[in-house]
């Protein structure tokens, strides 16, 4: 694998850059492999070069029935942070973005992860009781949190309007948190696991599983059967319909949730802004692009679009606390299928079928735990039991009530 750095970058600059080696392979599925990663999205592609890199397993292939990177991986609003209420949350979260602040070095690849920090605004005593909970909790976990006055939200923003129909009464700031890029991350993973081994291999279907007296033994695909001692699904808003295929059911709904960047304008937000309450976040992509989400679409669907009630209501609160806003044209609006649990936590899970571990549920928040995930998933699934930060997201807490509720935490998009 070609290294990038400054002297590549000049080395290939008189060939105009037409001859730098191809990112990543694309193979035929050979018949057996020793894991099998079904997603080929960023969890995926993390989990395959984790397994390759830091288990020593390299006969992996990750299947994907798109091209990578091209579902949620994709259509996500780049937001990085682990200011989570409860301890579980607390270190899985807060795992993954001691990874993302050195990922761009780890993988030789920038994934344009900017620490530029994250507010979470307050609106009302409920909001600010919230918070406060929220804000102790995250301290006593060791993770960076200050809680702001209104004076001290303003200085940090100035354009936002802190005393109209949505008053700011303070916020709840993490200054590690961030943003990244999506598909860099995904082409960054992708290249790496590429280099150790790893099969990428696009636009393969799954069609089924091949299961003998409980245990997996491979996967059909629209390329042929595919052998396998263990297989991973990460498969985010289908991990249900993967999970039918295997004859059990997941915990799970799957609903759109929707986004949309504006045109390009000059620097004017520097941080992420989050708003539980009127239900908005913002920030400004490096192009100058205002990125705007709020909460998923009420009704269950896999269809990529969303509704425009959604949009009127992201449109509404935006504009009440950045009335500037009101002379911005959208250019683009997507949808992506995201898979919710009913405590708003993800599953990391081995399940019913023996050597079948499931990765899902992340909601609308997975693009943020993209490393740690697939490097706690990565260990479980090489040692045959679930990594001491998974153990608490199996399945069976559905059955036992040891839920983790972070509906609050998990912010606008629940």
């Amino acid at each position: 694998m070609t290294k990038y750095s400054i002297f590549s970058l000049i080395r290939n600059a008189g060939s105009y850059h037409e001859n730098w080696q191809r990112a990543w392979r694309s193979p035929d599925p050979q018949p057996e492999y020793e894991v099998v990663i079904v997603g080929g999205g960023g969890h995926g592609l993390a989990t395959a070069y984790y397994l390759a890199k830091e288990c020593g397993i390299r006969r992996v292939a990750v299947i994907e029935k798109g091209w990578l990177g091209g579902g949620n991986t994709g259509r996500n609003t780049t937001i990085v942070r682990s200011n989570y209420l409860w301890d579980e949350s607390a270190a899985i979260y807060e795992h993954s973005v001691k990874l993302w602040e050195g990922l761009s070095q780890e993988l030789n690849f920038n994934v344009m992860f900017s620490q530029r920090g994250l507010l979470h605004l307050a609106h009302n005593v409920h909001d600010m009781q919230e918070i406060g909970r929220r804000g102790n909790a995250i301290w006593l976990n060791g993770i960076d949190s200050e809680f702001l006055t209104p004076d001290q939200v303003q200085e940090m923003v100035p354009l936002m309007n802190i005393n109209g129909r949505y008053p700011v009464l303070g916020a709840l700031l993490q200054r590690r948190g961030g943003t990244a890029r999506h598909d860099a991350v995904a082409w960054g993973y992708a290249r790496a696991a590429d280099a150790l081994g790893v099969d990428i291999i696009q636009n393969c279907e799954v069609t089924g599983f091949d299961i003998q007296n409980g245990v997996v033994k491979g996967v059909r695909t629209t390329r042929g059967d595919i052998k396998a001692k263990r297989i991973g699904v990460v498969t985010a808003g289908h991990s249900s319909v993967m999970a039918e295929m295997a004859g059990f059911r997941m915990p799970l709904e799957s609903v759109p949730l929707q986004a949309m960047v504006s045109e390009p304008i000059k620097p004017c937000i520097d941080t992420v802004i989050m708003s539980n309450a009127v239900h908005v976040y913002v920030s400004q992509s490096d192009k100058g692009e205002l990125v705007v989400g709020a909460g998923s679409d009420a009704y269950i669907s896999y269809a990529q679009r969303g509704g425009f009630d959604v949009m009127e209501h992201i449109m509404s609160p935006l504009v009440e606390l950045f009335p500037f806003t009101s002379r911005l044209r959208m250019l683009r609006q997507w949808g992506g299928i995201v898979d919710v649990t009913v405590d708003r936590s993800p599953i990391l899970s081995k399940t019913p079928v023996e050597g079948l571990y499931f990765n899902c549920g992340w909601g609308t928040g997975g693009f943020k735990c993209t490393p740690g995930s697939g490097h706690v998933f990565a260990h479980s699934i090489a040692n045959g039991e679930m990594h001491p930060i998974a153990a608490p997201f199996s399945i069976d807490r559905f059955h036992s009530g040891a839920l983790i509720d972070e509906a609050a935490a998990a912010a606008v998009a629940h």
